[in-house]
């Protein structure tokens, strides 16, 4: 795991204008096959959370997770990790309003799109749809955030909402909040329950 930190770290300084070189040696070393392009941190906390209760090793498996900032960075990340850099197959998940981006720069390295799913919102939003609102709730009451549940439910911005709506918002309210729920959501999935474009994602690779 601190091989497959220091490729992803690696990889950031690369795509930010450093060389190439530790991406290329350690993506050797740890023997990758694939690179799994994730919008943010929570999106990879949710893919690992599930991958791991569902007992793969994506890292010994030679799979790599990255959030790669946004989808305006795909086309960045496409083609250094694809077939013009470091030639790995590519796989991920992003929000149906920017799958434009992701087929151009899929189309740009030349790489497959068939190992791309899309999450009709994003995935915090297909974790809760699978999981139901009263449940998402459940686990927000074991996480010791009633309170500010509560609290954000009663702002008049949200009024008339459908929970589901405002259980999606109120994730994205604070730092690091999307990132712990993330893989609370994913680890509270049952075998076989998880949202189409997650099973798709993990089936893939």
């Amino acid at each position: 795991m601190a091989d497959m930190r220091a490729f992803r770290d690696a990889v950031g300084r690369w795509a930010t204008g450093g060389s190439d070189d530790a991406a290329r040696e350690l993506a050797e070393r740890l023997g990758l096959r694939t690179a799994v392009l994730l919008e943010g941190p929570s999106d990879l906390a949710a893919v690992e959370a599930l991958a791991a209760w569902r007992g793969r090793d994506l890292a010994a498996e030679g799979v790599s997770v990255l959030a790669i900032g946004g989808a305006m960075s795909v086309g960045r990340y496409t083609g250094l990790l694809g077939p013009p850099g470091l030639g790995l197959r590519l796989a991920g998940l992003c929000d149906a309003g920017e799958r434009r981006f992701y087929d151009r720069a899929l189309e740009r390295a030349g790489a497959e799109r068939g190992s791309f799913f899309v999450c009709v919102a994003d995935l915090e939003d297909e974790l809760i749809r699978a999981l139901g609102a009263a449940r998402v709730e459940g686990i927000i009451r074991a996480e010791g955030d009633s309170r500010p549940w509560q609290t954000f439910q009663r702002q008049p911005a949200h009024h008339g909402s459908l929970r589901h709506q405002q259980l999606r918002r109120f994730l994205g309210t604070r730092k690091g909040r999307k990132i712990r729920y993330g893989r609370l959501l994913a680890e509270a999935l049952e075998r076989g329950g998880a949202p189409d474009p997650l099973e798709a994602l993990l089936d893939s690779v």
